[in-house]
């Protein structure tokens, strides 16, 4: 008898290839492990129970709904699961790999859905006509006799005995026996955690690895129901049809007619089911234990592997119910690159990230230009898979791309960046082209709030270009930025800048004829709600200018003068809506000037003393 339940769930599941599948109202999540013992997980979120149609929800109806969509669902999930658990990437035969590479043609993906279609024909055949066909033998279906309900209850005998064989013979098959311990996984994970109790392998094990709600039992269920469905309709078409009807069109009608009903019997089942898994009563009991025998054919006690893949699945769906900001999550796999892109977009825009960062981590990780991205149609191995969806699932986080790729082109220069340093901008280049315009050979060039070091190197390495040597040093209060600018530097054959660490001027000697700075210009109160990747990631000391935004300007407004030689210019990257109220803080400049970056925005203010 099933133990006693202390929580209550609706989450179900599913035996795969060397992995689980649990499905809640909310979420479905498949963790699968692949032949590296990783465990791979797959989930993506469901229509909520009370945004579907009401009929879709209403008795016997929703029994039809959820076998269609088990076995389409199943079928999928199953055949994922395959191609992450055996990787046969490299015992393609060479008429396969021309077909992908030249046809963009999957040979597995064709041959999994003649699969499927050929297991619904063999389905049909052994437990619909095969049971009609040799109950014929004995008895005639087609007379208005007691023969005819024997008739009836030896082709249901015969469809039971069908389906017991069919589940003892696969079990005899090595990979089925594995899936069959999955099943167990599964069995054992749901009932642990109706119990109460923590999932860990070690109390996952010492559950029932039988389940009131499995596959199992509606299957046996639907086989009872459909032998006495199929009596009462075989005797109907018996008294409905004239005497002497054509015996062959006869049998062909009613095998017709239980097909047909085939939806019917599954509401019917499913019902049932429902019904006799929301009581542990004695009563009930003897109702359940054929489909509890059965499930002892169908599963088989698992590896510790397989319970952890069993809890991973369950936990996933649990926390994806409990908080739908989590992202979805796909299996890496061998396969056409469009289908990862599209997959990989969606999952972005379901967290309000630009598709654009997608086609980047595509280009990055395979090394192709990123115009490119949208039109190639190359097939994926593994590893390129698995890298894709690692840098993606990363990003899902909140966490920046360019921190997680570890670099970022700025000015077409390549700089490390990680959370030490601000990621450059691009509207920032524009002000690193001032400066070029700007300076003249020999010119003394000031690079306050360096951070990574990317005003100073780019400007730095484009005057190199036009032989206009100058001395640059760069300034950042932080010795963590200074230690990456240190190391773009370097990688960028920028060595002669001379880094200093500095509160703006404290440290700093002598004048310069450029000043040039893009320090922290945003408000306080708004960085908390700025996007994640920038409030939770970015480096707040880069980021705050005090309460109105203006800290940093009000302090260079009173040094900056006494830094810059006779008709020396300051450069600045303000915020948006700043620039004016930066110009009036130089009260007796020579000049000033407010600049318009790409997108129409005040975005630069240049100062001459």
């Amino acid at each position: 008898m099933s133990c006693k339940k202390t929580n209550r769930t609706y989450i179900g599941g599913q035996a795969l290839i060397e992995g689980v599948m649990m499905r809640g109202k909310r979420a479905m999540a498949s963790a699968v492990r692949d032949p590296q013992g990783t465990v791979q997980i797959e989930s993506e979120y469901l229509t909520p129970p009370e945004k579907k149609k009401k009929i879709t929800r209403a008795p016997f109806i929703r029994g039809v709904i959820s076998f269609v969509r088990s076995l389409i669902d199943g079928t999928r999930i199953l055949m994922r699961s395959m191609d992450v658990a055996i990787e046969d990437e490299d015992e393609q035969t060479k008429a396969e790999k021309w077909l992908k590479e030249k046809h963009k043609i999957d040979v597995s993906g064709v041959m999994q859905s003649v699969a499927v279609f050929f297991a619904i024909v063999l389905a049909l055949g052994l437990f619909v006509v095969a049971p009609k066909l040799l109950a014929e033998l004995a008895f005639d279906s087609n007379v208005r006799t007691i023969e005819s309900l024997w008739y009836n209850l030896t082709a249901g005998g015969i469809r039971l005995a069908l389906f017991i064989l069919y589940i003892v013979l696969i079990a005899l098959l090595p990979d089925m026996k594995r899936v069959y311990m999955c099943h167990g996984a599964e069995h054992k994970t749901i009932t642990c955690f109706e119990k109460g109790k923590e999932l860990t392998v070690e109390n996952v094990r010492g559950c029932s690895r039988v389940h009131d709600r499995c596959g199992t039992t509606f299957l046996f269920i639907v086989v009872v129901v459909s032998i006495i469905i199929g009596c009462l309709v075989n005797t109907g078409l018996v008294y409905m049809l004239p005497l002497g009807f054509n015996k062959k069109a006869f049998l062909a009608i009613s095998l017709s007619v239980s097909i047909l009903m085939l939806p019917v019997i599954a509401g019917i089942s499913y019902e049932i089911l429902r019904l006799l898994a929301k009581t542990d009563n004695v009563l009930v009991y003897p109702l359940k234990l054929p489909g509890l025998l059965l499930q002892r054919l169908t599963t088989r006690e698992p590896e510790d592997g397989m319970i952890e893949c069993a809890i991973t699945a369950f936990e996933t769906v649990l926390k994806m119910e409990a908080d739908q900001t989590i992202p979805e999550r796909v299996f890496a796999t061998t396969g056409k690159m469009s289908a990862l892109l599209k997959n990989t977009k969606k999952r972005f825009a379901a967290q309000g990230i630009e598709e654009d960062e997608a086609e980047w981590i595509f280009a990055l990780t395979l090394k192709i230009p990123k115009s490119a991205v949208a039109t190639e149609e190359k097939i994926l191995r593994v590893a390129e898979s698995k890298e894709i969806i690692r840098i993606a699932d990363e990003r899902l986080t909140g966490r920046p791309l360019w921190y997680i790729i570890g670099d970022t082109d700025f000015c077409g220069y390549t700089l490390k960046v990680d959370e030490r340093v601000l990621i450059p901008r691009p509207e920032t280049e524009e002000m690193v082209m001032m400066v070029v315009g700007a300076a003249e050979a020999g010119n003394s060039i000031l690079d306050l709030c360096t951070g990574s070091g990317a005003i100073a190197i780019a400007a730095f390495k484009e005057l190199e270009k036009y032989h206009r040597e100058v001395k640059m040093t760069a300034v950042d209060i932080s010795a963590d930025a200074l230690e990456v600018a240190k190391q773009n530097a370097k990688r960028n054959g920028a060595q002669d800048i001379k880094f200093v660490q500095s509160d703006l001027f404290e440290k700093v000697r002598g004048k310069f004829d450029i000043i040039v700075t893009n320090p922290p210009y945003i408000p306080t109160a708004t960085i908390d709600t700025l996007q994640r990747e920038v409030r939770d990631h970015e480096p707040r000391l880069a980021l705050d200018g005090g309460e109105d935004g203006l800290d940093f300007y009000r302090r260079i407004a009173q040094d900056a003068p006494k830094r810059l030689v006779r008709g020396g210019m300051l450069i600045m990257e303000v915020g948006e809506g700043e620039a004016k109220a930066v110009v009036k803080l130089f009260k007796n400049c020579s000049y000033s000037m407010i600049v318009k970056d790409f997108n129409g925005i005040d975005r630069y203010v240049k100062i001459v003393i």
